[in-house]
C-alpha cells in the first residue's frame, strides 16, 4: 500500500501562539509552565490534523521553541563554554541564551551566529565546534514529544538533523578541535538516540541530510557518510531510517544514497528536481522505499493532481506499491498554517492555493488516487485539471505592456555614468560627511501605537488624514531622536510600512496579499509574504511622500528605504509558471521607477536592500553564474539609473560571502552595510581578500539579540574592521533594520554606536597628528 506522509509541520500556530506565547515568556509576563503548554497544546493540534487528513507517516521533534538545529544542538550537548553549562539536561533559560544573547542578573553573554538555512529565508543557530567539547546526550526532548503523541494514539516518526549536515553547517575558530573525533562521538550520541526511540515503540526514524543537495560527497566524504550509516542501522536494527534530502536533486550523490543500509530515501520532485525520479528508478535496490515528495513544501499553489498520480503511477510501475510514501518536497515549515483563516483573499486566486493544512489533503488525495487508481480521485483531477488551464490563460496573470518592456532593456540601463573613484569624489563634496560617518539601516521600532494606527486604517477604523498625521508624528519623534544623539545620516524610521517587502508588493501591480499567511523566518520572528500570481509593474509612486515629508524635518540627509528586485523575489510566495528570472527583471523596473522619482524629490542618498541576495544562490556552485548575472544586472538596472552625486547604498543580511564576492562588487553600490557582529567581524573577510573598492559598513550592532552593547564593544569590532579595511571607507551601523527591538534597547545602544564612531574618529586624528 502506498504511505500518505509528512516531513514536518509549521510550528507557530495558525494564530501565531507560539509566537506570542514566546514572546511573552522573553518579557516576564508569563510563567515557562504556561509556555510550555501552548507547546503542548501547538502540537497535539497539529498531529490530529495530520491524523483526521489521513495521514499514515506523522512527524514529531519537528516542533521547536526556537531552531530545530539549535534542538539537536543541545540535544548532542555542544554548548560553547561561555554558557557556562553545568552538564546536566540543558534549560529552557540556557537554551534561549543560546539563540538571542541574555543580558540581565550579571550575566552578559553574546548569541550564537545565525544564518540561512540554505536558500530559504528561515533562519538556524550555526553550530560552534569548540575543542574540548564531549558530545553527549542532553535533552529529552526528542523522547518526550514521541511518547506525548503516543499517548494520545499516534505513533509519530521522529524527525533529527542528520549527523552529517549538522557539522556541515557548523562553524570553528579553535584550530585545535579534533573535527573526526567529535564527529565519531556525535555519532555515538546518534546511536544511543536510535536505541531508545526503539525501546519507545518508533518504526521509522526521519534523518534529513540536506546537505546531499549542496555539496558532492566523493572520496573521503562518501566513505565517511557510509560509515556513518552503517553504524546507525546496526545501533537500532527494528527501526527503519527514512534519509531524507530536499531543495534540490541528489545528482551526482544518488549512488552514495542509494548504496546507503537504509529503509527508504526521500526526493524532491518539486519544480528545482522534478525528473530525478527518473534515475533514481534505476538505482533503488529491491525492497527500498521511495518517498515522493511530489508537494510542493515552499511554495503555495495547488498541485497538479493528474501529473502527481501519472508519476506516482510510473514509479509504482518498478519498485511497486509497498515501497512507495506520498510527500511533500521538504517539511511544511515553510508555508503558512490554513488557506481557510483567509477570508478576504480574492476568490479566484484563492483556487489557486494550497497552505499547509491543504497539502495535507493533496498528499492524501495524490496516495488515494495511487491506491486506488485514477477513477477514484476523478473529479478531484478534472478540477485541478481546470485550474492548471486557468492559469495559463489568465488576464490577470499576463500583461503586454510589462513583457514589451522588459524586452526593451539596453546595456546603457545597466551603467553608472562614471566609476566609483569619480563618483565618491563628487560625493563627498556634496555629502560632506565625517570620517566613519554613522547611520542605521532603515526601520526603527515597531511600536504598539504605530500598530493600533495601521490596524484600525486598515480596518477602516481610522481616515488617510488621521493614519498620515500619525505616522508623521512619529517620523518628527525619529528625525528628532537621531538630531539628539548626532548621527550622521538620518532614516525616516518607517512606521508606514508593515514589512519591508509586503510594503512594496502592496502597492505593485501583480501582487496580492494574505491576512493570516504567516511563516516563521527566526526564532518568534514571522513574515507574511506576499503572492506574486501575475506580471510585475509600479501604477504609482510608493514611498517618496513619506522620504520627501521625513527630509523637510531635517538639513541632515535623509536616505530612501526600497527594497531590492531580488530580495522581494526571495521573501514572496512566486508564481510558478514562468522564470523567476522573468519575474525578478519585472521587479527591477518597477524599482527603477521609484529610485528615479526618489532622485527627482531630492533624495540624495537611496539605499536598495538586497538582504536575501545570497540565499537566492542554488545549492550547487554549477548553477550560480547564471543567477548571479541576473541578480547582479537587476541591481544595476534599479539602481544605474541616477547621477554620480546621488549615492546608492545597499544592505545584505548575515551571509557567507566569499564565493559571490566578485558579483557584489559588479553590483557597484557606492555603500554596503552588512551583519557582522555575531561573526565578530569574521565576515569581513571576503571583503579584504578581493579588495573591495567600494565603502562599507560593518554592522556593530546585534539587533537579533535583546543585548545592548556597550560603547567599549562597539569600539572593538570597529577597530577589528579597520585593521583589514581602510578606515576612510568604513561606515558604522547596526547589523540590520530596527523594527523588531524596543526603544528601551535601541536608545542607548544607538547612543554608544555614536559615541564609538567618535572615539574612532579621535583616535584616527590622533594617529595623524
Amino acid at each position: 500500500m502506498v504511505l500518505a506522509t509528512n516531513l514536518g509541520f509549521p510550528r507557530i500556530g495558525a494564530n501565531r501562539e507560539l509566537k506570542k506565547a514566546t514572546e511573552s515568556y522573553w518579557k516576564g509576563k508569563t510563567t515557562q509552565d504556561k509556555l510550555l503548554a501552548t507547546g503542548k497544546e501547538l502540537r497535539a493540534r497539529h498531529w490530529n490534523l495530520q491524523k483526521d487528513a489521513g495521514l499514515n507517516h506523522i512527524p514529531s521533534n519537528d516542533f521547536s521553541f526556537y531552531d530545530q538545529v539549535l534542538d539537536m544542538i543541545c540535544t548532542l550537548g555542544l554548548v560553547p563554554e561561555r554558557y557556562k553549562w553545568d552538564g546536566g539536561n540543558i534549560d529552557l533559560d540556557t537554551y534561549f541564551a543560546m539563540a538571542r544573547g541574555a543580558q540581565k542578573d550579571g550575566v552578559d553573554v553574546t548569541a550564537m551566529e545565525m544564518t540561512k538555512w540554505f536558500d530559504t529565508n528561515y533562519h538556524y543557530i550555526v553550530p560552534e565546534m569548540e575543542a574540548g567539547m564531549s558530545p553527549k546526550l542532553s535533552s529529552t526532548k526528542i523522547f518526550d514529544q514521541f511518547t506525548e503523541a503516543k499517548e494520545q494514539g499516534i505513533t509519530t516518526r521522529p524527525v533529527l538533523v542528520g549527523p552529517c549536515t549538522l557539522p556541515f553547517l557548523g562553524k570553528s575558530k579553535d584550530e585545535n578541535v579534533d573535527h573526526m573525533k567529535l564527529w565519531d562521538d556525535i555519532i555515538g550520541v546518534y546511536e544511543e538516540i536510535l536505541k531508545k526511540l526503539e525501546s519507545l515503540g518508533a518504526e521509522w526514524v526521519q534523518i534529513d541530510e540536506p546537505m546531499l543537495a549542496v555539496s558532492m560527497c566523493e572520496g573521503g566524504a562518501a566513505e565517511g557518510f557510509k560509515q556513518c550509516y552503517e553504524r546507525l542501522s546496526k545501533a537500532a536494527p527494528g527501526i527503519k531510517i527514512l534519509l531524507t534530502s530536499y531543495f534540490e536533486g541528489l545528482r551526482e550523490n544518488m549512488d552514495l544514497v542509494f548504496s546507503l543500509p537504509v529503509a527508504g530515501v526521500h526526493l524532491d520532485l518539486s519544480n528545482r528536481a522534478p525528473h530525478q525520479y527518473k534515475d533514481a528508478i534505476a538505482m533503488v535496490p529491491e525492497g527500498m522505499t521511495l518517498s515522493l515528495g511530489l508537494v510542493d513544501g515552499r511554495n503555495i499553489w495547488k498541485n497538479n493532481i493528474h501529473q502527481s498520480v501519472e508519476i506516482s503511477e510510473f514509479i509504482e510501475s518498478h519498485v511497486g506499491k509497498d515501497n512507495i510514501m506520498i510527500a511533500p518536497s521538504c517539511s511544511l515549515l515553510h508555508t503558512p498554517v490554513d488557506l481557510n483563516n483567509e477570508d478576504a483573499l480574492d476568490p479566484e486566486i484563492k483556487n489557486w492555493l494550497a497552505f499547509a493544512t491543504q497539502k495535507l489533503d493533496e498528499i492524501a488525495l495524490i496516495t488515494k488516487g495511487a491506491n486506488e487508481g485514477r477513477n477514484a480521485i476523478a473529479s478531484e483531477i478534472t478540477a485541478s485539471d481546470a485550474i492548471q488551464s486557468e492559469r495559463k490563460t489568465s488576464k490577470r496573470i499576463h500583461n503586454d505592456d510589462v513583457k514589451k518592456r522588459v524586452t526593451s532593456i539596453t546595456d546603457d540601463m545597466k551603467k553608472r555614468k562614471s566609476p566609483f573613484a569619480e563618483r565618491q569624489k563628487v560625493q563627498r563634496a556634496a555629502l560632506a560627511l565625517p570620517a566613519f560617518p554613522t547611520t542605521s539601516i532603515g526601520s526603527f521600532p515597531q511600536t504598539q501605537e504605530i500598530r493600533k494606527a495601521r490596524a484600525a486604517f486598515k480596518k477602516g477604523e481610522l481616515d488617510e488624514t488621521a493614519y498620515k498625521a500619525a505616522m508623521e508624528k512619529e517620523i518628527q519623534a525619529v528625525v528628532k531622536y537621531q538630531e539628539e544623539i548626532g548621527i550622521d545620516v538620518f532614516v525616516h524610521g518607517e512606521p508606514e510600512r508593515n514589512d519591508m517587502v509586503e510594503y512594496f508588493g502592496e502597492q505593485l501591480d501583480g501582487f496580492t496579499f494574505s491576512k493570516n499567511g504567516w511563516v516563521q523566518s527566526y526564532g518568534s520572528r514571522c513574515v507574511k509574504p506576499p503572492i506574486i500570481f501575475g506580471d510585475v509593474s509600479r501604477p504609482e509612486p510608493m514611498t517618496v511622500e513619506w522620504s520627501k515629508y521625513a527630509q523637510e524635518q531635517t538639513d541632515k540627509v535623509m536616505k530612501g528605504m526600497l527594497t531590492g528586485p531580488i530580495t522581494i523575489l526571495q521573501w514572496s510566495f512566486v508564481r510558478d509558471d514562468q522564470p523567476r528570472a522573468d519575474t525578478s527583471r519585472q521587479i527591477s523596473l518597477a524599482i527603477r521607477d521609484e529610485v528615479e522619482d526618489l532622485e527627482a524629490a531630492g533624495i540624495k542618498i537611496i539605499q536598495i536592500d538586497e538582504a536575501a541576495i545570497r540565499e537566492g544562490l542554488p545549492l550547487r556552485k554549477g548553477d550560480w553564474d547564471a543567477y548571479l548575472k541576473n541578480a547582479v544586472e537587476d541591481f544595476r538596472i534599479t539602481s544605474c539609473c541616477v547621477e554620480d552625486t546621488t549615492q546608492i547604498h545597499t544592505h545584505m543580511c548575515y551571509s557567507e560571502f566569499n564565493d559571490m564576492i566578485s558579483s557584489i562588487g559588479d553590483m557597484d553600490a557606492d555603500v554596503i552595510s552588512i551583519e557582522t557582529s555575531r561573526s565578530h567581524m569574521e565576515l569581513l573577510e571576503a571583503f579584504v581578500e578581493y579588495k573591495y573598492p567600494n565603502e562599507i559598513g560593518p554592522g556593530v550592532y546585534d539587533i537579533h539579540s535583546p543585548r545592548v552593547p556597550d560603547t567599549a564593544e562597539m569600539v572593538e569590532l570597529l577597530e577589528t574592521a579597520a585593521k583589514v579595511i581602510d578606515p576612510d571607507l568604513l561606515w558604522v551601523n547596526p547589523d540590520c533594520g530596527l523594527k523588531t527591538r524596543g526603544w528601551a534597547e535601541v536608545e542607548p545602544a544607538l547612543r554608544n554606536m555614536v559615541e564609538a564612531a567618535k572615539i574612532m574618529r579621535e583616535k584616527a586624528n590622533s594617529a595623524a597628528a
